[in-house]
Protein backbone atom coordinates (compact mmCIF):
# COMPACT_ATOMS: atom_id res chain seq x y z
CA UNK A 1 0.00 0.00 0.00
CA UNK A 2 1.53 3.29 -1.15
CA UNK A 3 1.88 6.34 1.29
CA UNK A 4 -1.22 8.15 -0.60
CA UNK A 5 -3.83 5.44 0.15
CA UNK A 6 -2.72 5.29 4.06
CA UNK A 7 -3.66 9.05 4.02
CA UNK A 8 -6.67 8.27 2.69
CA UNK A 9 -7.13 5.08 4.99
CA UNK A 10 -6.25 8.12 8.19
CA UNK A 11 -8.51 10.63 6.17
CA UNK A 12 -11.85 8.23 6.14
CA UNK A 13 -11.50 7.44 9.98
CA UNK A 14 -10.52 11.35 10.80
CA UNK A 15 -12.11 13.79 8.45
CA UNK A 16 -11.31 16.09 11.11
CA UNK A 17 -8.03 15.82 10.27
CA UNK A 18 -6.93 18.10 7.32
CA UNK A 19 -4.47 16.11 4.60
CA UNK A 20 -1.84 18.94 5.03
CA UNK A 21 -1.63 18.29 9.00
CA UNK A 22 -0.98 14.69 8.02
CA UNK A 23 2.10 15.71 5.43
CA UNK A 24 2.87 18.34 8.13
CA UNK A 25 3.27 15.18 10.43
CA UNK A 26 5.25 13.39 7.98
CA UNK A 27 7.52 16.17 7.93
CA UNK A 28 8.53 16.38 11.36
CA UNK A 29 8.87 12.41 11.42
CA UNK A 30 10.95 12.62 8.74
CA UNK A 31 13.52 15.79 10.44
CA UNK A 32 13.21 13.26 13.36
CA UNK A 33 14.27 10.06 12.08
CA UNK A 34 16.90 12.03 9.59
CA UNK A 35 15.57 10.72 6.68
CA UNK A 36 16.71 7.49 7.35
CA UNK A 37 12.95 5.84 7.43
CA UNK A 38 10.79 5.50 4.27
CA UNK A 39 7.74 7.57 3.53
CA UNK A 40 5.43 5.03 4.19
CA UNK A 41 6.66 3.21 7.09
CA UNK A 42 7.24 6.58 9.01
CA UNK A 43 2.84 7.00 7.18
CA UNK A 44 2.36 3.70 8.98
CA UNK A 45 3.38 4.93 12.49
CA UNK A 46 1.75 7.67 12.37
CA UNK A 47 -1.62 5.71 11.61
CA UNK A 48 -0.81 3.29 14.43
CA UNK A 49 -0.50 6.04 16.34
CA UNK A 50 -3.84 7.59 15.27
CA UNK A 51 -5.63 4.52 15.86
CA UNK A 52 -6.20 3.62 12.89
CA UNK A 53 -6.76 -0.35 12.08
CA UNK A 54 -4.28 -1.28 9.36
CA UNK A 55 -5.25 -4.06 7.16
CA UNK A 56 -2.40 -7.11 7.23
CA UNK A 57 -0.42 -5.44 4.09
CA UNK A 58 -0.36 -2.16 5.78
CA UNK A 59 0.88 -3.77 9.25
CA UNK A 60 4.24 -2.36 11.11
CA UNK A 61 7.27 -3.39 9.21
CA UNK A 62 10.27 -5.16 10.91
CA UNK A 63 12.82 -2.16 11.24
CA UNK A 64 16.43 -3.33 11.17
CA UNK A 65 18.28 -2.39 14.25
CA UNK A 66 20.50 0.20 12.36
CA UNK A 67 17.48 2.01 11.23
CA UNK A 68 15.96 2.59 14.86
CA UNK A 69 15.86 6.75 16.33
CA UNK A 70 14.76 7.84 19.23
CA UNK A 71 11.20 9.00 19.34
CA UNK A 72 9.95 6.21 17.27
CA UNK A 73 6.20 4.71 18.47
CA UNK A 74 4.77 1.35 17.48
CA UNK A 75 8.24 -0.86 16.42
CA UNK A 76 8.54 -3.98 15.66
CA UNK A 77 12.03 -5.37 15.74
CA UNK A 78 13.22 -9.05 15.35
CA UNK A 79 16.81 -10.21 16.89
CA UNK A 80 18.23 -13.50 18.48
CA UNK A 81 18.28 -13.08 22.42
CA UNK A 82 22.25 -13.28 23.12
CA UNK A 83 22.18 -11.74 26.72
CA UNK A 84 19.71 -11.62 29.66
CA UNK A 85 19.23 -9.59 32.59
CA UNK A 86 16.90 -10.27 35.53
CA UNK A 87 13.90 -8.08 36.31
CA UNK A 88 14.57 -5.75 39.16
CA UNK A 89 11.79 -4.03 41.20
CA UNK A 90 11.57 -0.03 41.58
CA UNK A 91 9.92 2.70 43.02
CA UNK A 92 9.05 6.19 42.10
CA UNK A 93 5.06 7.27 41.81
CA UNK A 94 4.19 3.91 41.24
CA UNK A 95 6.01 0.67 41.92
CA UNK A 96 7.03 -1.97 39.25
CA UNK A 97 9.28 -4.30 37.95
CA UNK A 98 11.93 -3.63 34.04
CA UNK A 99 14.46 -6.08 33.02
CA UNK A 100 16.52 -5.85 30.34
CA UNK A 101 17.59 -8.37 27.03
CA UNK A 102 20.17 -7.53 24.43
CA UNK A 103 19.60 -8.92 20.72
CA UNK A 104 21.32 -9.21 17.74
CA UNK A 105 20.22 -9.34 13.98
CA UNK A 106 22.58 -9.58 10.77
CA UNK A 107 23.77 -5.69 11.25
CA UNK A 108 24.25 -5.01 15.29
CA UNK A 109 23.30 -5.70 18.98
CA UNK A 110 20.82 -3.76 20.47
CA UNK A 111 19.08 -3.36 24.13
CA UNK A 112 15.45 -4.34 24.88
CA UNK A 113 13.82 -3.08 27.95
CA UNK A 114 10.85 -4.99 29.28
CA UNK A 115 8.45 -3.05 31.64
CA UNK A 116 6.28 -4.48 34.51
CA UNK A 117 4.22 -7.83 33.23
CA UNK A 118 6.65 -8.22 30.52
CA UNK A 119 9.26 -9.32 32.69
CA UNK A 120 7.25 -12.60 33.52
CA UNK A 121 8.79 -13.92 30.71
CA UNK A 122 12.21 -13.37 31.77
CA UNK A 123 11.22 -14.45 35.23
CA UNK A 124 9.39 -17.67 34.09
CA UNK A 125 12.52 -18.91 31.55
CA UNK A 126 10.47 -18.76 28.50
CA UNK A 127 13.16 -15.73 27.27
CA UNK A 128 16.46 -17.43 27.13
CA UNK A 129 19.88 -16.90 25.15
CA UNK A 130 19.74 -18.03 21.21
CA UNK A 131 15.78 -17.72 20.51
CA UNK A 132 14.72 -15.41 18.09
CA UNK A 133 12.24 -13.04 19.32
CA UNK A 134 9.65 -10.75 17.75
CA UNK A 135 8.85 -7.40 19.71
CA UNK A 136 6.12 -5.55 18.11
CA UNK A 137 4.33 -2.26 19.24
CA UNK A 138 7.42 -0.45 21.07
CA UNK A 139 8.97 2.85 21.49
CA UNK A 140 12.17 3.92 21.39
CA UNK A 141 14.27 6.39 23.53
CA UNK A 142 17.75 7.52 24.11
CA UNK A 143 19.19 5.91 27.46
CA UNK A 144 22.21 7.98 29.46
CA UNK A 145 24.94 6.61 26.79
CA UNK A 146 23.35 7.91 24.09
CA UNK A 147 21.93 5.18 22.88
CA UNK A 148 18.84 4.17 21.95
CA UNK A 149 16.85 1.49 22.91
CA UNK A 150 13.36 -0.01 22.06
CA UNK A 151 11.25 -0.24 25.22
CA UNK A 152 8.39 -2.62 25.34
CA UNK A 153 5.20 -1.58 27.51
CA UNK A 154 1.39 -2.34 28.55
CA UNK A 155 0.46 -2.28 24.65
CA UNK A 156 3.98 -4.36 23.90
CA UNK A 157 3.97 -7.97 22.15
CA UNK A 158 6.54 -10.35 22.78
CA UNK A 159 6.75 -13.42 19.90
CA UNK A 160 9.08 -16.38 20.89
CA UNK A 161 10.84 -18.43 17.72
CA UNK A 162 8.25 -16.80 15.28
CA UNK A 163 7.54 -19.88 12.59
CA UNK A 164 7.51 -17.63 9.45
CA UNK A 165 11.65 -16.60 10.22
CA UNK A 166 14.57 -18.23 8.97
CA UNK A 167 17.10 -18.87 12.21
CA UNK A 168 20.11 -18.48 9.36
CA UNK A 169 19.25 -14.91 9.13
CA UNK A 170 19.74 -13.96 12.53
CA UNK A 171 23.39 -14.54 13.87
CA UNK A 172 25.06 -15.73 17.23
CA UNK A 173 26.97 -13.55 19.26
CA UNK A 174 29.99 -14.87 17.89
CA UNK A 175 29.64 -12.63 14.86
CA UNK A 176 30.05 -9.64 17.11
CA UNK A 177 33.24 -11.17 18.94
CA UNK A 178 36.20 -9.66 19.08
CA UNK A 179 39.49 -11.97 19.93
CA UNK A 180 41.65 -10.54 22.61
CA UNK A 181 44.98 -9.88 20.51
CA UNK A 182 42.47 -7.32 18.50
CA UNK A 183 41.78 -5.41 21.41
CA UNK A 184 44.12 -2.16 21.06
CA UNK A 185 43.83 1.57 22.01
CA UNK A 186 41.39 2.07 19.42
CA UNK A 187 38.95 0.02 21.96
CA UNK A 188 39.44 2.12 24.83
CA UNK A 189 36.19 2.93 26.43
CA UNK A 190 34.26 0.75 23.74
CA UNK A 191 31.77 -1.69 24.60
CA UNK A 192 33.16 -5.39 23.56
CA UNK A 193 32.15 -9.24 23.41
CA UNK A 194 35.19 -11.84 23.78
CA UNK A 195 34.91 -15.68 24.73
CA UNK A 196 37.97 -16.99 26.55
CA UNK A 197 39.44 -18.57 29.13
CA UNK A 198 40.69 -17.95 32.80
CA UNK A 199 43.87 -17.81 33.11
CA UNK A 200 44.53 -16.24 36.44
CA UNK A 201 42.18 -15.63 39.25
CA UNK A 202 42.51 -13.22 42.24
CA UNK A 203 40.34 -13.66 44.91
CA UNK A 204 37.44 -10.46 45.66
CA UNK A 205 37.69 -7.53 47.90
CA UNK A 206 35.70 -4.72 49.42
CA UNK A 207 36.28 -1.26 49.66
CA UNK A 208 34.51 2.09 50.67
CA UNK A 209 32.84 4.51 48.29
CA UNK A 210 33.45 8.11 49.05
CA UNK A 211 29.61 8.27 50.01
CA UNK A 212 30.81 5.73 52.84
CA UNK A 213 28.72 2.97 51.08
CA UNK A 214 30.33 -0.45 50.74
CA UNK A 215 31.58 -1.24 47.02
CA UNK A 216 32.83 -4.84 45.74
CA UNK A 217 35.52 -5.49 43.19
CA UNK A 218 37.54 -8.96 42.10
CA UNK A 219 39.92 -9.29 39.26
CA UNK A 220 41.11 -12.10 36.69
CA UNK A 221 43.25 -12.60 33.69
CA UNK A 222 41.22 -14.43 30.56
CA UNK A 223 42.93 -15.91 27.54
CA UNK A 224 41.96 -16.74 24.19
CA UNK A 225 44.81 -18.39 21.52
CA UNK A 226 45.30 -14.59 20.28
CA UNK A 227 46.60 -13.08 23.75
CA UNK A 228 44.79 -12.44 27.34
CA UNK A 229 43.96 -9.34 29.18
CA UNK A 230 42.34 -8.38 32.61
CA UNK A 231 39.28 -8.13 33.13
CA UNK A 232 37.78 -6.44 36.68
CA UNK A 233 34.48 -6.86 37.94
CA UNK A 234 32.30 -4.54 40.28
CA UNK A 235 29.84 -4.53 42.93
CA UNK A 236 26.75 -7.26 42.38
CA UNK A 237 28.36 -8.90 39.36
CA UNK A 238 31.31 -10.36 41.65
CA UNK A 239 28.38 -12.13 43.80
CA UNK A 240 26.40 -13.12 40.46
CA UNK A 241 29.75 -14.77 39.08
CA UNK A 242 32.09 -15.05 41.74
CA UNK A 243 30.94 -19.16 42.50
CA UNK A 244 31.65 -20.11 38.94
CA UNK A 245 35.11 -18.32 38.28
CA UNK A 246 37.54 -20.95 38.32
CA UNK A 247 40.89 -21.47 36.45
CA UNK A 248 40.11 -23.20 33.31
CA UNK A 249 36.14 -22.17 33.14
CA UNK A 250 35.30 -20.59 29.67
CA UNK A 251 33.66 -17.43 30.17
CA UNK A 252 31.75 -15.57 27.59
CA UNK A 253 31.65 -11.62 28.31
CA UNK A 254 28.67 -9.58 26.46
CA UNK A 255 28.63 -5.90 26.15
CA UNK A 256 31.69 -5.61 28.72
CA UNK A 257 33.84 -2.32 28.30
CA UNK A 258 37.23 -1.24 27.61
CA UNK A 259 39.22 0.61 29.78
CA UNK A 260 42.91 2.04 30.50
CA UNK A 261 44.66 0.35 33.33
CA UNK A 262 45.99 1.92 36.17
CA UNK A 263 49.57 0.69 35.28
CA UNK A 264 49.66 0.28 31.56
CA UNK A 265 47.97 -1.04 28.77
CA UNK A 266 44.21 -2.22 28.70
CA UNK A 267 41.96 -4.18 30.69
CA UNK A 268 38.44 -5.36 30.37
CA UNK A 269 35.13 -3.77 33.11
CA UNK A 270 32.43 -6.00 33.79
CA UNK A 271 29.68 -4.74 35.65
CA UNK A 272 25.31 -4.57 35.67
CA UNK A 273 25.07 -3.97 32.39
CA UNK A 274 27.56 -7.15 31.29
CA UNK A 275 26.31 -10.76 30.75
CA UNK A 276 28.55 -13.10 31.98
CA UNK A 277 28.15 -16.83 31.04
CA UNK A 278 30.20 -20.03 31.41
CA UNK A 279 31.06 -22.03 27.96
CA UNK A 280 32.95 -25.15 26.94
CA UNK A 281 36.16 -24.23 25.98
CA UNK A 282 36.99 -24.45 22.25
CA UNK A 283 38.70 -28.38 21.89
CA UNK A 284 42.44 -27.47 20.67
CA UNK A 285 43.02 -29.08 17.24
CA UNK A 286 46.25 -30.97 17.46
CA UNK A 287 48.70 -31.03 14.31
CA UNK A 288 49.42 -34.53 13.04
CA UNK A 289 52.99 -34.33 13.94
CA UNK A 290 52.24 -33.38 17.52
CA UNK A 291 50.38 -36.60 17.82
CA UNK A 292 51.55 -39.07 20.21
CA UNK A 293 50.85 -42.97 21.24
CA UNK A 294 48.67 -43.16 24.38
CA UNK A 295 47.06 -39.88 23.48
CA UNK A 296 43.48 -39.65 24.26
CA UNK A 297 40.44 -37.25 23.78
CA UNK A 298 42.84 -36.38 20.31
CA UNK A 299 40.79 -33.46 18.11
CA UNK A 300 42.49 -33.23 14.62
CA UNK A 301 41.67 -31.63 11.27
CA UNK A 302 43.12 -33.00 8.01
CA UNK A 303 42.52 -33.75 4.16
CA UNK A 304 41.62 -37.32 3.20
CA UNK A 305 45.13 -38.50 1.58
CA UNK A 306 43.77 -42.03 0.25
CA UNK A 307 40.58 -43.69 -0.49
CA UNK A 308 39.18 -45.32 2.42
CA UNK A 309 39.00 -49.19 2.29
CA UNK A 310 36.17 -50.73 4.02
CA UNK A 311 36.30 -53.98 5.09
CA UNK A 312 34.26 -56.69 7.71
CA UNK A 313 37.01 -57.36 11.01
CA UNK A 314 36.43 -59.96 13.43
CA UNK A 315 36.80 -58.42 17.32
CA UNK A 316 38.15 -60.84 19.80
CA UNK A 317 34.91 -61.25 21.25
CA UNK A 318 34.12 -62.60 18.41
CA UNK A 319 31.96 -60.20 16.86
CA UNK A 320 32.09 -58.87 13.08
CA UNK A 321 32.15 -55.20 12.60
CA UNK A 322 33.07 -52.67 9.97
CA UNK A 323 36.74 -51.05 9.77
CA UNK A 324 37.11 -48.28 7.41
CA UNK A 325 41.12 -47.52 7.01
CA UNK A 326 42.64 -44.49 5.19
CA UNK A 327 45.48 -41.82 5.44
CA UNK A 328 44.64 -38.02 6.52
CA UNK A 329 47.32 -35.63 5.97
CA UNK A 330 48.02 -31.97 7.10
CA UNK A 331 50.91 -29.47 6.67
CA UNK A 332 53.19 -31.97 9.15
CA UNK A 333 52.62 -34.70 8.41
CA UNK A 334 50.61 -38.04 7.86
CA UNK A 335 48.88 -40.32 9.77
CA UNK A 336 46.38 -43.55 9.26
CA UNK A 337 43.40 -43.73 10.45
CA UNK A 338 41.16 -46.47 11.71
CA UNK A 339 37.25 -45.72 11.88
CA UNK A 340 35.38 -48.31 13.34
CA UNK A 341 31.74 -49.22 13.27
CA UNK A 342 29.51 -46.64 12.76
CA UNK A 343 32.64 -44.18 12.04
CA UNK A 344 33.49 -46.76 8.94
CA UNK A 345 30.21 -45.91 7.21
CA UNK A 346 31.00 -41.87 8.03
CA UNK A 347 33.88 -42.38 5.96
CA UNK A 348 33.20 -45.05 3.50
CA UNK A 349 32.03 -42.70 1.35
CA UNK A 350 35.08 -40.32 1.58
CA UNK A 351 37.01 -39.10 -1.05
CA UNK A 352 40.91 -37.81 -2.05
CA UNK A 353 40.82 -34.39 -1.20
CA UNK A 354 38.21 -34.47 1.12
CA UNK A 355 38.75 -32.27 4.28
CA UNK A 356 37.11 -33.68 7.62
CA UNK A 357 37.63 -33.04 11.82
CA UNK A 358 38.06 -36.39 13.85
CA UNK A 359 37.23 -35.15 17.54
CA UNK A 360 37.52 -37.34 20.89
CA UNK A 361 39.79 -40.10 19.15
CA UNK A 362 42.92 -41.85 20.34
CA UNK A 363 46.22 -42.31 19.45
CA UNK A 364 47.63 -46.27 19.51
CA UNK A 365 50.05 -48.24 18.00
CA UNK A 366 49.48 -49.65 14.34
CA UNK A 367 50.21 -52.29 11.96
CA UNK A 368 53.96 -52.26 11.53
CA UNK A 369 54.65 -49.95 14.43
CA UNK A 370 53.15 -47.36 13.21
CA UNK A 371 51.01 -44.71 15.06
CA UNK A 372 47.37 -44.44 14.24
CA UNK A 373 44.07 -42.58 15.06
CA UNK A 374 41.55 -44.75 16.24
CA UNK A 375 38.02 -43.82 16.66
CA UNK A 376 35.77 -44.90 19.50
CA UNK A 377 31.55 -44.75 20.08
CA UNK A 378 32.06 -41.55 21.65
CA UNK A 379 33.90 -39.79 18.75
CA UNK A 380 32.73 -37.73 16.06
CA UNK A 381 33.91 -36.91 12.18
CA UNK A 382 33.04 -34.27 10.38
CA UNK A 383 32.93 -33.66 7.02
CA UNK A 384 34.16 -29.73 6.59
CA UNK A 385 34.45 -29.72 2.31
CA UNK A 386 34.33 -32.10 -0.42
CA UNK A 387 36.67 -32.55 -2.74
CA UNK A 388 34.44 -30.71 -6.33
CA UNK A 389 38.66 -32.02 -8.53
Amino acid sequence: MTTEKIIEQILSKHPEISREEILEKLEKEKKKTAGLIADETLMRMIAAELGVETSRETSMPTLSIVDLVPGLNDVTVVGRVVAVFPPKTFKADKSGKVASLLIADKNDIFRVVLWNDKTNLIESGKVKVGQIIRFSHGYTKENRSGRVELHIGDRGEIETDPQDLQAKDYPTISKFTTKIGEITRTYKNKKVNITGTVKELFPASTFKRQDSSSGKVMRFTLADETGEIPVVVWNEKVDDIEKTLKRGVGLQLVNAKVKKAMREGLEIHVDSRTYVEAVAPKKKLLKIADLKEGLNRVNVEGEVATKPLIREVKTSKGELVKLAVFELKDETGTIWVSAWRKHADTTGTLEVGDKIVIKNAYVKKGFGDQREISTKSTTSIIILSKNRG
